[in-house]
């Protein structure tokens, strides 16, 4: 399988890098606009320069699209009336209706396999997570980042945030709609409580922050979770069965395990998966609807309001409201 990587910024390096290396990949092409850039990244991982973006589109059969995001609507139109197969850097676009416009595009034209780059889903520790949480009472986690050149374009919420909502709208939380959201912050810190069921949900990110941090503690009944996103380590805090009695003096010995987690580089794992998919023209797990989610509760939370009677709506209901 031949493939091709649009835009070879930061992501789109390291797309060429992966590919570069992955067993069934035939040869690899590139196309940016910045013909130096273009012309290092191929030079350092032996991929092959285009000219033009309809000449690589010529040569492939799957595409990476790491165009700014700015860009993303215009170039998966072109690479959607190409008839081929393409895994969409996120967030997917910079308004909704571009999003909602690519959803109908996917519905004509079924038989393209569409995924979008939400890598944090790949990440070991999320379905580890998935498979210990039991009735969880409470979801915290926070995104910091000191502060980075690399996206323009994006706010905060959509740049960073994104991740975690996707994680909890649309992976622990499938199928659940949340009781109540909250937001408040601004361009550079943003704070988002939301309620499922019986379980606080917190999420909060920075990009301001003089640390990097990327974890999620998880808080059940008989047990903690705490997870760390970069290290790929997951450890579980039980509670002892009795407490000890000396005196006037307790003692408390909990119980601490730490899950074996066999890590992984998630961009890797998600770039498998997404030439597994069009090999085998099955969905890739992201879904662009799935996408486009993410962009709505983005752009509502970054309306920086208090909504906590408002419902929001399921990804199909929100494809039939724009139609």
């Amino acid at each position: 399988m031949d493939v091709g990587v649009i835009g070879v910024g930061v992501m789109g390096k390291n797309h060429l890098r992966i590919y570069s290396e992955m067993r069934g990949v035939g040869e690899v092409y590139a196309y940016d606009v910045d013909k130096n850039s273009l012309m290092k990244a191929c030079n350092a991982t032996n991929a092959t320069p285009c000219d033009s973006l309809k000449s690589l589109l010529r040569k492939v059969d799957a595409v990476s699209i790491c165009v700014p995001t700015k860009y993303h609507f215009e170039t998966a139109k072109k690479v959607f009336e190409s008839n081929i197969n393409f895994l969409l850097e996120k967030p997917v676009t910079m308004t909704l209706k571009e999003g909602l416009e690519l959803v109908k595009m996917a519905e004509r034209l079924s038989h393209v396999v569409v995924g979008v780059g939400h890598i944090e889903r790949f990440n070991p520790i999320v379905s580890e997570i998935k498979s210990l949480i039991d009735q969880p009472k409470l979801i915290e986690i926070k995104r910091h980042n000191p502060a980075s050149s690399r996206i323009t374009d994006s706010d905060i919420t959509s740049d960073l945030m994104i991740h975690d909502i996707d994680i909890i709208w649309n992976y622990l939380f499938e199928k659940k709609q949340e009781k109540q959201l909250h937001s408040v912050g601004n361009q550079d810190v943003r704070k988002v409580v939301a309620e499922f069921d019986d379980c606080i949900v917190s999420l909060s990110a920075s990009r301001i922050s003089c640390k990097k941090i990327r974890n999620i503690v998880v808080e059940c009944d008989k047990f903690t979770i705490e997870g760390d996103f970069m290290t790929q380590e997951v450890y579980l805090y039980k509670k002892p069965d009795k407490y000890q009695q000396d005196t006037t003096k307790y003692t408390q010995e909990n119980i601490i395990e730490k899950v074996l987690i066999n890590k992984v580089e998630p961009l890797k794992e998600e770039l498998k998966v997404f030439l597994d998919s069009v090999r085998n023209s099955k969905a890739f797990p992201v879904t662009l609807e799935q996408g486009v989610s993410n962009i709505y509760l983005a752009k509502k939370i970054e309306g920086g309001s208090s909504f906590a009677n408002e419902v929001i709506p399921s990804q199909r209901l929100i494809t039939k409201c724009f139609d």
